[in-house]
């Protein structure tokens, strides 16, 4: 089969596509031939091991993982021993977050790990959307009905699927995008949309539960003022001088929750969760550029440049 593979730690040029055995799943495993993938701000971090201390988790001296991305659709291809879940030729999507290997023709997963079964309304290549949610949802779920957030970045791939999972959850949603993101944010719910470009949105009057800063340009400083009492500011990224980090750190001792980087869990759990609501209709992929398996290295430098709207899908068909 065809897989990226990345040796070592680096830019988009260390990866390499490789013929390698197609692997053949075990008890309890399921053999997924790869459809759809993507290149997300995960994959990014991953590839050049930043922050360095991800390294303990990622490989101190090489990445651990062989191949590359963590996020699929395709189709189930086998099934091994003691495996019931899902039926051959079964349209799945989901994550390989601790494994990684989601950009190759075929994918070994757990049967009981985090995919769950495309719904029959949803193209399979408009199924990759899992990663952005997961990181938005440990946010959002922080609120219920009645509340309200501010999303700063609301068009990237976390900041549109929090829109639209905090509007399914009730809440009363500011988005703040660049002027040409405008529409978008409005055609996925959000309440109010604030261009970032010509307003000055810290200067708002009013007050938030909950500021989240999805790309990770903005700071708790900037936005402090806009949190009611007892208001959280949560962040995708460490912050000027990892003063997210550090703020959190010292909120927690003082018996506070004022900044918060939230670490999204339960992924098998979600990916269920996920397929329910795309079933339903409340939640959509936002899609970029696509780019085939062969100019993976592409794909990777136009999601560093950070001016992808929503999702950047591969195209990989076994």
């Amino acid at each position: 089969m065809k897989a990226v593979t990345c040796r070592r730690y680096g830019g988009p040029d260390v990866l390499k596509i490789d013929d390698l055995p197609q692997p053949a799943p075990g008890p309890g495993e399921i053999e997924i031939a790869v459809h759809t993938a993507t290149v997300n701000r995960t994959d990014t971090a991953t590839l050049r091991a930043k922050p360095f201390f991800a390294r303990a988790m990622t490989g101190w001296l090489r990445p651990h993982h062989r191949i590359s991305g963590m996020e699929f659709a395709g189709i189930v291809a086998r099934v091994g021993p003691n495996c019931g879940r899902f039926a051959l030729g079964e349209r799945v999507f989901g994550l390989s977050e601790d494994r990684f290997g989601a950009h190759a023709q075929y994918l070994i997963m757990p049967e009981a790990g985090a995919v769950a079964v495309v719904p029959d309304s949803v193209a399979l290549d408009q199924a990759v959307i899992c990663e952005g949610a997961w990181y938005a949802r440990s946010t959002v779920a922080q609120l219920g009905p009645g509340q309200n957030i501010l999303i700063y970045g609301a068009s990237g791939a976390i900041g549109t699927a929090a829109v639209q999972l905090a509007k399914a959850s009730g809440v009363h949603v500011t988005a703040v995008v660049a002027t040409r993101h405008l529409d978008l944010a409005r055609d996925l719910g959000a309440d109010v949309v604030l261009d970032y470009t010509v307003e000055d949105f810290t200067a708002l009057d009013e007050r938030f539960d909950l500021v989240f800063d999805a790309v990770g340009h903005t700071s708790w400083f900037a936005c402090r003022k806009l949190l009611k009492p007892g208001g959280l500011f949560c962040a995708t990224d460490l912050g000027p001088a990892w003063s997210n980090i550090w703020l959190g750190i010292w909120y927690a001792l003082i018996g506070s929750r004022r900044v918060s980087v939230p670490f999204p869990t339960d992924v098998s759990g979600f990916v269920s969760e996920l397929a329910d609501l795309m079933r339903d209709g409340r939640i959509r992929g936002v899609f970029d550029r696509r780019y085939p398996l062969e100019q993976i290295a592409e794909a990777f430098r136009y999601v560093e440049t950070g001016q992808k709207t929503g999702i950047v899908r591969i195209d990989i068909v076994a």
